[in-house]
């Protein structure tokens, strides 16, 4: 059986994956992953594959577990992986529960690399991964601190197994958008944001089709937008803490 498996497959990111992804290829299944199983039973009177909801919260070490239990289970063959699951908060550091901070961790970076590494004996040669990472993933951001640190853990962990994972014939990206008009902005942004400047917004449609076309490309990171390589290209040259002054004042602090 080959499928797709996709996290975070409810919204934003993740469900512009599935409608992209199972519009370009022949699944037997789309392996959806959200806490919300209504919105991902939704999801298939807008895709040609058969939907397999699967309600899980990934801050959970059980849903990893959980997971592990239905891939022996079934074992199929997972011919894309994507890992869309993730959330942030715009604040300042001290002002955001910390409990919401060590969500931000568990679920950003400890359930990516549980899904990640607990698929592996299904990814076959040929297979392909997704990970959802950021434009903050390329440097340090005041304001949208743990959010980019846990960003920056994503880039650095993709690239990293990318290399590892290739005698396999098994190719990782990174997807690393600049701001990105989806529902996680209703998450991320309150009364209390300080963020307030946003250059650019694109669309997941477009963030997707970008991502799809690196993939074929052999591309280890994908940016979507002349502009935000641009800017990475400034941050690799000038120092993070100019890169982090410009940012500051952008933001009027």
């Amino acid at each position: 059986m080959k499928i797709a498996v996709i996290t975070g497959a409810s919204s934003g990111m993740g469900r512009e994956f599935v409608i992209q992804l199972d519009a370009q290829q022949q699944f037997d299944e789309l392996w959806l992953i959200a806490r919300r199983r209504d919105r991902l039973e939704a999801l298939q009177s807008d895709v040609r594959a058969k939907v397999r909801a699967i309600p899980l919260d990934l801050c959970r070490e059980e849903s990893i577990a959980e997971y592990a239990a239905l891939l022996e289970a079934e074992k199929p063959e997972i011919a894309v992986l994507v890992n869309a699951s993730g959330f942030g908060k715009f604040q300042k550091t001290e002002e955001i529960p910390l409990e919401d901070q060590y969500r931000m961790i568990d679920l950003n970076t400890k359930a990516l690399v549980g899904i990640t590494v607990t698929s592996l004996p299904y990814l076959k040669q040929g297979s392909q991964v997704y990970q959802l990472g950021s434009m903050s993933s390329f440097q340090p951001v005041p304001y949208i601190n743990t959010y980019g640190a846990t960003k920056a853990f994503v880039l650095s962990f993709t690239r990293a197994l990318n290399v590892e994972w290739k005698s396999r014939g098994i190719h990782m990206m990174a997807v690393c958008p600049h701001w990105v008009k989806t529902e996680f902005f209703d998450h991320a942004v309150t009364d209390e944001s300080v963020i307030t400047y946003y250059n650019k917004l694109y669309t997941a449609e477009e963030v997707v089709k970008r991502a799809l076309r690196d993939m074929k490309k052999g591309k280890d990171v994908s940016i979507c937008g002349f502009s935000a390589r641009a800017q990475v290209f400034g941050v690799k040259l000038l120092p993070h803490k100019l890169i982090m002054k410009i940012w500051c004042r952008q933001q009027g602090k």
